[in-house]
């Protein structure tokens, strides 16, 4: 085991408070500009034009977000996070500068790609710093925080998104009228700097378990840059194939699809040819040999197919079948969020209290599950009180799947905590990517195109767009159902209660009896 001396360093009051309001400051803004944008898009096309590219603007930045998760988490392991997690929201900080300064549709798309760049980086670290700051029997109920907000950012981004386009500040002739929408952009940069601020000067150097101790030239050889470039590549093409493919660009047995994927998947075989052979793998093969975390991954994965499965499809409802205009819908759908917030508040804090987890993933999973099956009986004669009561149903239940990533992080040794950690955000979002592709394939194929092509006037055709949503709608039930069998398998393992200046040690040890040996 690599020492564990400098790990032992335990902030407390002001610095800590400081370091976490910076974290869910960084994980906030990083998580908002997934939201915020698509109400200014119509403003942006406006000025910029490109109407052709107009869905990269979010696919460049969600590609390079997925890219970014689990090179940096194995990096941060060898080499320590603080470094990286500031470098990351520079990053992104910049990004968010250049991208409101855009004067081409081209401009944006590149500087929204690095700005996806330094969320990915964000979304790798910030989890895994709550698990260096909290012993494991403490993690849970901190990081339900961040289960608030993504909770808020999804209630509040679009409608922040909405307002700053309509009346964000002018700045002479560079925010003009017609040009409010940069500050969809600009408003990241005054919150980001604090949370700069706050990292540079109170989050210790060394206070993660660094794997590798080597420094210059004999640092960098032990850098998996083999299985950092497949990971990426073949990351690229498979969430290209797949929104290319759920987005109706392309036919599912169109080439561009077909050979993506096919691309994507030769090229994930190969990442685990490398990943077997290397001696610092950017994901250690064996992770996936440890029951608890495997199901926590898994369950992560699902939760993200279910919630964009039920947030992308149910506005439609409300406003193609039940006939709600689109800020009616946008208020319907807020106890959605609402709900998963009060779920993310309870499950941590019981699981902390209890030092078990899988009755409250049990419960979470069937509330989640009863919710949807709720919604694959709505009608259009389904009442709005009907509905955002199964909204708050499966809200609950999917809020309460926040606090995986302790149970995660829980079975893992000090030394693996940002490659662990990592990984289950990567399949985290992959899952998102999932859901929407399924979902959508499903509700495509069910409806005609004349349903799909606008919102139906007629009764016949609110009737068939509500047949294909229900179609959609048993989908994501089939995650709830699976997701409720994997529960049965996340055995609990005691959270470690041990004294800060000894929570390592014996996290390693938990970890080493629940076989994810530590790196070499």
């Amino acid at each position: 085991m690599t020492n564990t001396t400098s790990s032992q360093i335990r902030l407390r009051g002001f610095a800590l408070a400081s370091v976490l309001i910076a974290l869910m400051l960084s994980l906030f803004l990083e998580a908002l500009d997934q939201t915020v944008v698509g109400t200014a898009m119509p403003r942006i096309i406006a000025e910029l034009h490109g109407l052709d590219r107009y869905t990269w603007v979010v696919t460049a930045y969600v590609l390079t977000t997925m890219s970014m998760v689990p090179i940096v988490g194995k990096l941060s392991d060898q080499f320590g996070r603080k470094w990286f997690l500031l470098g990351g929201t520079a990053l992104f900080l910049i990004g968010s500068l250049l991208a409101g300064a855009s004067q081409t549709m081209n401009q944006l798309i590149f500087f929204r790609a690095l700005q996806g760049m330094g969320a990915g980086i964000g979304m790798a670290l910030v989890a895994t710093v709550v698990g260096d700051l909290f012993p494991p029997a403490e993690r849970a109920k901190w990081s339900s925080l961040f289960g608030i907000v993504y909770g808020v950012s999804n209630l509040f981004g679009p409608t922040l998104g909405g307002w700053l386009t309509e009346h964000g500040p002018l700045i002479g002739n560079f925010v003009t009228t017609s040009s409010r929408w940069r500050w969809v952009f600009y408003i990241n940069l005054p919150v980001g700097l604090i949370a700069v601020i706050a990292l540079l000067f109170f989050l210790p150097a060394h206070l993660s378990v660094r794997t590798s101790e080597k420094t210059g030239l004999a640092a960098i050889r032990h850098i998996d840059f083999l299985g950092a470039v497949l990971s990426t590549v073949a990351t690229v093409c498979l969430m290209l194939g797949l929104t290319w493919g759920s987005s109706q660009m392309y036919a599912w047995n169109s080439p561009q699809v077909l050979g993506l994927m096919g691309i994507g998947v030769v090229l994930f075989l190969l990442f685990i040819l490398v990943e077997r052979r290397v001696a610092e793998p950017i994901l250690p093969l064996d992770l996936f040999r440890n029951q608890v975390w495997s199901c926590a991954a898994l369950l992560t994965m699902l939760q993200m197919m279910v919630l964009m499965g039920l947030s992308l499809y149910l506005p439609l409802y409300l406003q193609g079948v039940l006939s709600v205009s689109p800020t009616i819908a946008g208020l319907v759908m807020t106890p959605l969020s609402i709900s998963m917030v009060v779920g993310a508040m309870l499950a941590g804090p019981i699981i902390g209290a209890l030092k078990r987890y899988q009755l409250v993933t049990i419960i979470g999973a069937l509330l989640m599950g009863i919710g949807t099956f709720f919604f694959t009986l709505m009608t259009p004669s389904t009442s709005l009180w009907q509905a955002i009561g199964f909204m708050i149903l499966a809200g609950i239940g999917t809020g309460t799947f926040f606090s995986l990533t302790a149970v995660a992080q829980n079975v893992l040794p000090a030394s693996r905590l940002g490659v662990g950690t990592a990984a289950n955000r990567y399949l985290g979002q992959l899952g998102a990517t999932l859901g929407i592709a399924i979902v959508g394939t499903v509700v495509n194929s069910s409806a005609s195109s004349d349903v799909m092509r606008s919102l139906p006037s007629t009764e016949a055709g609110k009737l068939s767009l509500a047949t294909a949503l229900q179609h959609g709608f048993v989908a994501v039930l089939l995650f709830t159902i699976i997701a409720l069998l994997v529960t049965f398998f996340l055995k609990d393992v005691p959270f470690v209660t041990a004294s800060p200046d000894q929570a390592v040690e014996e996290a390693d040890a938990t970890a080493e009896k629940q076989s994810v040996p530590a790196s070499k």
